[in-house]
């Protein structure tokens, strides 16, 4: 599983971890880890007569990159710092300068000139510490970086991004990689700021044993996702197995509830009840379900209960949030959701909502939403008592209120891919997900699961082109073999 931490978090692992090594080891930790990625970059060979500049601000990122630089010099390289701030880590300018390393100061010396040539650009502008994008002076030389031919390297975080929430409230320099010392950073796997890291490494330098055990923020692997899916026994039935009920569908979008049940019964689901109007085109795609006029308290047991999917005006959100069963509600059972109505339930709520109908939900508008997706997800988490997926270029699961207190993480869904915003995926993926609370995972888990499953499938059916919901749909049982491949 790969994990984040708050910066405030982290501070404090560091300050713990310092107390007991020399001092400056972490800074050279850094540096030296800092230093490989960058030679790996270059090439195997490429080092030697490599032109590498460093931008370097006033915090210890700044030192980093200094050190990191000095390592390169002594390798060959052809070193150029350009200093951005009021001061400078005074141990890394000498260890450069000691190197062969060349200084420009940008207040007196031309800032642009080591850029034009440089082979790989060192960000060192601001460290995790940094908020509120980048200074006015630092713009035009973050720009010239980003602009040049060479290969961009953010030291532990993009200078110009929020380390915490993953914003990005002013001008940011985008890197092609991020090297991240100790753990990952919230920001670096949230967009808006997930997009300005490019590929991620991370360099350890022995945080591990000061860091909680739970995390900010977590993001499910094959091995961890594998671990958590359903695997029928002997004995199982397709009651055992667990029965989804899908209310969805209208005459307007009956394709909405065909989506939801193929997602359900490709999720594992042992059976679907389906209620609503759009019974003909639900049985004659998937005959093996088992379709009720309704309502939904009349329709048989279930283990869970998906609703709103392309529902448009027809009833059935409060009947079913009226059941003693997990209830997942997508789509247009979320207009108008009355936050009380989901906290008085005795069993688990799931809410998944897109940026839109998040932004309905908490008053708020659409972009921000998506510049704070993160404060964005525990918010609605905590006014409606529920676990809630936030769909979007980063899908996030947050635990109600309670689960966060005692110290559950949101987590980050890291699979995926552009071409899945197309219409009817949501549908599928909520059937998945309701399939997974039918089956017994808890809320966070199904949800979770779901989202990783939908975005590997995607890719699967995508191949780097365009997909639809069905290919997606009809993609989930190879990702499922994919995941499961290694048990």
């Amino acid at each position: 599983m790969r994990t984040a931490y708050r910066v405030e978090t982290v501070r404090a692992a560091e300050a713990a971890l310092m107390a007991r090594v020399p001092e400056g080891a972490l800074m050279q930790r850094a540096a030296a880890g800092l230093a490989a990625a960058c030679c790996s970059l270059l090439g195997k060979g490429r080092v030697y007569g490599a032109r590498v500049a460093l931008l370097v601000g006033s915090g210890d990122n700044g030192g980093d990159a200094l050190y990191a630089g000095a390592r390169l010099a002594r390798r060959g390289a052809g070193v150029t710092a350009v200093l951005l701030g009021e001061r400078a880590h005074e141990g890394g300018l000498a260890a450069l300068r000691a190197a062969g390393g060349r200084v420009v100061d940008s207040a007196h010396d031309d800032p642009f000139e080591p850029l034009a040539a440089a082979d790989l650009v060192l960000d060192g502008i601001t460290g995790i510490g940094g908020r509120g994008g980048l200074r006015p002076d630092a713009v035009p030389v973050a720009r010239a970086a980003r602009g040049s031919d060479a290969v961009v390297v953010a030291v532990d975080l993009p200078s110009g991004v929020d380390a915490d929430t993953g914003e990005v409230a002013g001008e940011a320099l985008r890197a092609d990689v991020t090297v991240a010392f100790g753990t990952y950073k919230p920001g670096l796997l949230v967009d808006p700021a997930r997009s300005y890291a490019g590929a991620l490494r991370l360099v350890d330098i022995g945080l591990g044993g000061e860091l909680p055990g739970v995390a900010d923020l977590e993001a499910l692997q094959h091995q961890d996702v594998a671990r958590l899916l359903p695997v029928p026994g002997a004995e199982s039935d397709k009651y055992r197995r667990g029965v989804l009920g899908v209310v969805a569908g209208s005459a307007r979008y009956p394709g909405a509830a065909v989506l939801a049940v193929e997602g359900a019964l490709r999720g594992g689901a042992g059976a679907v009840r389906y209620v609503g109007p759009a019974a003909d085109a639900v049985i004659a795609a998937h005959p093996e379900t088992l379709v009720h006029p309704g309502p939904p308290d009349r329709a048989g047991r279930v283990q869970a209960w998906v609703v709103g999917p392309g529902l448009g005006d027809e009833p059935g959100v409060a009947e079913v949030l009226a059941s003693d069963v997990p209830v997942l509600v997508d789509a247009d059972g979320l207009r108008g959701l009355d936050p009380s109505l989901v906290r008085a339930r005795s069993a688990p709520t799931v809410l998944t909502p897109h940026a839109g109908e998040a932004a309905a939900l908490l008053g708020a508008t659409r972009e921000e939403v998506e510049a704070g997706r993160l404060a964005a997800v525990r918010e609605l988490a905590a006014r409606f008592g529920a676990t809630v997926l936030l769909k979007g270029s980063t899908t996030l699961v947050c635990g109600p209120a309670t689960e966060a207190a005692a110290g559950g993480a949101v987590r980050v869904n890291p699979t995926g891919t552009g071409w899945l915003a197309t219409a009817g995926s949501g549908d599928v993926l909520s059937g998945l997900a309701g399939s997974l609370l039918a089956a017994g995972l808890r809320p966070v888990d199904a949800a979770s699961c779901a989202a990783y499953l939908h975005g590997l499938a995607a890719r699967r059916a995508s191949g780097g082109g365009p997909v639809t919901a069905g290919e997606v749909a009809e993609a989930l049982g190879g990702a499922w073999r994919d995941v499961t491949a290694g048990l």
